[in-house]
């Protein structure tokens, strides 16, 4: 019986023992990974950054400017430490003059200028620090292509300004992007196919029809584009526009723009309930018979969201001459304003409709810019700034700061800023109201109205102090 097992048993035991064998060299070869990976992440070598190799702490701050946010909360904290010296300073002064009165203007003087307004400039800085996400940066692995080029500029300010500015909202904004690029022409260099396309022609001859490649750039922050030695292209049947009686509330002939990068190929078509028109920011702005209500009926209720003119220009009687309305639309605006002998710059984009040119053959003046493009006036010029349907709830708080401050510099000493229907997420509104708030406006008018359940509507009416220096 023995006879007969030993043989089955050396069998067994040389099956068991080349288990053991692949199972210890299993064991080897992980060993060796891991030492590896020890060896790689610095864990040898006393590595500070280790715990960020295993984790992945390095790659979820790469796109983050840890050197901005710790200089903006440096600067609340300067902010901060230096209102309390200025309280201390001035309660030790009352303290030594007991004897004497604090007239009440002087009172309250102290307090706008000594208390309310640093206090005011310390919480918009605080509002303006922005965290990274986790869950968006646990994916960011790489940092975006504009990294080295903002950290080619020492000067925090300039850093801040050229960072895109990422939609509030998590969705594509009014230009079909998913961040804002402000210029300053560093775009240029990363979209340097596009740049060289554009460039490409023939000296003295007929340009492309690529307005849209051009546009694209300017969107992207490659502006001010160069200077091109072609000629432009015109419509094949351009006519007489019509005459300025007529022409600000008839729609203009479809012959006198080029319609093949639009969908649309007429304004009849723009003008029409068509869902493939090509544009959506702006609904129902080629339709002369709505346009023709706007801003003129019995609107301003204590609660409305929109004002009427005719009370805007009550406000300021005779002065309000010249002005800017930042926005999207067919110049309306500056329509109804004509009509009230006020001269108003519309700002423009042919996005997906030929809005340039509509403002253009109503007789009215089109400013072809984006939104984050520097204005090209000089400071303290308008009487007055409008702004509708375009600066939105969807807008960076950075970005939205650097275009404000752009506004109060062209905006002349009591000039008027109207705020039209802005519209936020009512979680949100705190947010704005603060960057509209902060350059202390005088305020004329301020309605905050529902406009969803989740929404509200922001109007206002502001005035721009004297700020004499």
């Amino acid at each position: 019986m023995g006879k007969v097992c030993l043989p089955r048993c050396c069998k067994l035991a040389r099956v068991m023992g080349s288990i053991q064998i692949l199972l210890g060299g299993l064991v080897i070869l992980v060993s060796i990974t891991s030492l590896f990976r020890f060896y790689s992440a610095g864990f040898f070598m006393h590595d500070e950054d280790i715990c960020k190799h295993f984790y992945g702490v390095r790659d979820s701050y790469s796109g983050f400017d840890t050197k901005a946010l710790s200089d903006r909360v440096e600067e609340v904290l300067m902010k901060l430490a230096t209102l309390q010296d200025q309280l201390e300073f001035t309660v030790q002064k009352m303290d030594k003059d007991r004897g004497g009165s604090i007239d009440k203007s002087e009172y309250k003087k102290f307090l706008e200028e000594e208390v309310i307004q640093p206090l005011y400039s310390a919480h918009i800085s605080l509002r303006q620090i922005r965290l990274p996400k986790v869950q968006e940066t646990r994916n960011a692995s790489t940092p975006s292509v504009e990294d080295p080029l903002i950290n080619s500029f020492v000067v925090e300010e300039i850093r801040k300004y050229i960072t895109a500015k990422t939609n509030r909202v998590g969705k594509v904004n009014i230009y079909g992007t998913e961040k804002i690029y402000n210029t300053i022409g560093h775009a240029c260099v990363l979209m340097k196919e596009e740049l060289e396309e554009y460039m490409n022609y023939d000296i003295g001859s007929y340009c492309k029809d690529d307005w849209p490649l051009a546009q694209k750039l300017m969107i992207n922050g490659c502006d001010p584009l160069p200077r091109r030695r072609c000629l432009t292209r015109a419509s094949k049947l351009y006519l007489k526009p019509y005459s300025i009686n007529e022409s600000l509330w008839k729609l203009p002939d479809g012959r006198n723009v080029r319609w093949a990068n639009y969908q649309c190929r007429n304004f009849e078509c723009l003008a029409a309930k068509n869902p493939k028109r090509g544009y959506t920011k702006c609904s129902g702005c080629f339709e002369m018979e709505k346009e023709k209500v706007k801003w003129m009926g019995n609107i301003s209720t204590p609660n409305a969201p929109t004002f009427r003119i005719s009370d805007v220009l009550e406000v300021k009687p005779g002065e309000i001459r010249i002005g800017l309305d930042f926005g999207i639309g067919t110049g309306t605006f500056a329509a109804r304003m004509r009509e009230k002998n006020v001269t108003i710059i519309s700002t423009a984009l042919n996005l997906g409709a030929p809005f340039n040119e509509m403002i253009a053959l109503r007789g009215l003046l089109p400013l072809y810019v984006t939104l984050n493009q520097r204005l090209p006036f000089f400071d303290n010029t308008m009487d007055l700034i409008h702004t509708i349907g375009f600066l939105d709830g969807w807008i960076d708080l950075q970005l939205m700061d650097f275009i404000l401050f752009d506004w109060d510099r062209i905006l002349r000493p009591s000039g008027l800023l109207w705020v039209d229907r802005f519209f936020c997420k009512k979680t949100e509104l705190d947010d704005f109201m603060y960057m509209f708030l902060q350059f202390r406006y005088k305020k004329h008018k301020w309605v905050i109205s529902p406009k969803s359940k989740d929404e509200v509507y922001l109007s206002a009416l502001l005035e721009k102090p004297p700020r004499s220096l």
